[in-house]
This record gives C-alpha cells, structure tokens and sequence, in this order.
C-alpha cells in the first residue's frame, strides 16, 4: 500500500517575522554607520578626513595609529580627563542605586500622601528638559560648591533619580511583605532588612539601572560642561576631545575622530556584555506598577 504523506504547513507568523529581521537589521546598519564612519576616519590624515570622509583609507591617506598618539598628548591632560570621567560615573552611578533603591523601598511600603507626592514628582522629572534648568543649574552648583568631579554626582542624582525611582518601585511591589516580616522576626532592623534582604532580590533592577546610568554619565557633555571648573583643570573626556585645537583655532580632526572613538569603544564592549540584563531589569521593573 501506498504510504499516504502528509504535508507539513510552516508557520504563519514566520514570514512576518523573517521581514522584521530583516527591517530591523537594516536599521541597526543605519544606527550603526556613524560609529562606522568615526572608527574609518580616526586612521585617516586630517586633510584626508574633510575631503574624503565617506571612503575607505589607503596608502596616501592612511595614518596608522598616529591620531591615537596625537589625541593623548595634544593638550596634556587626556589621561587626566579619563581619570575624572571614571570618578564622575562611578560614584554617580553608585550614588544613584543606593540612594533610590533605598527611596523606592520606603516608597513602596508606606502607603502616604507623602511617598505617592515623592513618587510622582521623580516621575515627573522625567519630562522636565535640561535646557530649562540648565542656568539656574550652574549657578546653584557654584555657589553650593558642586563643580568638583566629587560633588557632581549630587547633581547627578537629582536627574537620573526619576528612571531609577520608578523602576525599582515597580519591582519592589513584586516582592511578598511576607519576607520583610520574617526577617524583622528575626530581629532585623530596617537598615538590615533593606541590605540583607530587599537590595539583593533587586539585583536585575540593580544591572540594568547601572548599565543605562552609566552610559549616560560617561557620555555626558552638557553637564560637565556647564558646571565643573575648568579653571582647575576639571574636564572629562568629551570636554577635552571639544578642546583638541590648534594655533589659530584649527581642529585636527583625524586626532578628534581617534579619541571619539576610543572613548565609545569601551562602553559599547559595556553594552553588548550587559544588555540582555537591561531586558531581564526593564521586565521585572514592569510586573507591577
């Protein structure tokens, strides 16, 4: 007898999800093609960098690592800059998850006029422009003396505490009281219970609110700019890359592309480590909200 053979249908939603791969790998080309264009230029001479931007080196353009080494010493205060940019971000960020983790905490637990007011006004913050504030802003860092590298992450937390509040009260709602009762049994003060307890059952929250404030930290310009104290010497490393002249005000842009791209690379390497942590954080932040 003749075997009877049944055919096997493909999927339906496989199509429609093959032309979305392919949509969206088209726009990631696009998103992709400036650090493409940085990373092409930063090996160019600096002549060859405003006439031939769009092609690809070759022997009379290619400069080798030549850039590199002009950026760094152009100046004198690129080692200096990186320093600072890695203070700023690490105690910004730092400053940032122990201090709302903390406030998303009390939020969430204390059902008051008070904490939803507190709540609402860091969401709120969110909408809020720098460009509005930013005077006032430099102004007020002057006189309270917050235009050091160690007191800006104060201002810092005043603009990232809005993301970071509202993530983690999201998650903290997701928790069970149950367990915060049972370690208070136990004899668990406040203090205890938050860092015993609550702070590592919020670790997803905790990577993925540090990843993203620390890519916005390290690649700040207008913050920095407006409020650290360049008088001093006080400059993070998309405020050098801006002061990377010469006599008469000329740019070597082949020097400015170079350290462009050797500034990006590191937290790009950050990001592709890190970012299916950012999904896990973002999920868990919206099971309640």
């Amino acid at each position: 007898m003749a075997k009877t053979v049944k055919k096997v249908k493909a999927p339906k939603g496989k199509p429609k999800k093959l032309w979305l791969t392919i949509l969206f790998g088209l726009v990631s080309v696009f998103y992709m093609a400036p650090i493409f264009l940085v990373a092409l230029n930063s090996f160019k001479k600096n002549t060859f960098v405003k006439t031939q931007t769009f092609a690809l080196p070759n022997a009379e353009s290619w400069a080798g690592f030549e850039n590199f080494k002009t950026g760094m010493t152009l100046g004198g205060t690129f080692w200096k800059s990186v320093f600072y940019s890695l203070v700023i971000t690490v105690l910004s960020t730092f400053l940032i998850i122990i201090v709302t983790s903390m406030a998303a905490w009390y939020i969430s637990r204390v059902n008051s006029f008070f904490c939803k007011f507190i709540y609402f006004a860091c969401v709120f913050s969110m909408v809020i422009p720098f460009q509005m504030v930013q005077f006032t802003l430099a102004r007020t860092a002057d006189t309270l003396k917050l235009n050091t590298p160690w007191t800006i992450p104060i201002i810092y937390l005043g603009f990232g505490a809005g993301l970071a509040v509202f993530m983690f009260t999201g998650f903290v709602k997701s928790i069970p009281l149950e367990i915060e009762e049972a370690a208070a049994i136990d004899g668990c003060g406040p203090l205890r219970t938050y860092f015993k307890v609550v702070f590592p059952m919020l670790m997803p929250t905790v990577i993925s609110v540090s990843i993203l404030e620390l890519m916005w930290v390290w690649n700040d310009y207008l913050l920095p700019y407006l409020v650290l104290d360049r008088t001093k010497g006080y400059m993070t490393i998309p405020i050098h890359i801006q002061y990377l002249k010469g006599s008469y005000g000329t740019v070597d842009l082949g020097a400015t592309m170079a350290l462009i791209f050797m500034s990006i690379i590191p937290i790009i390497i950050f990001y592709l480590t890190c970012q299916k942590h950012i999904i896990k954080g973002v999920a868990a932040g919206a099971v309640k909200g």
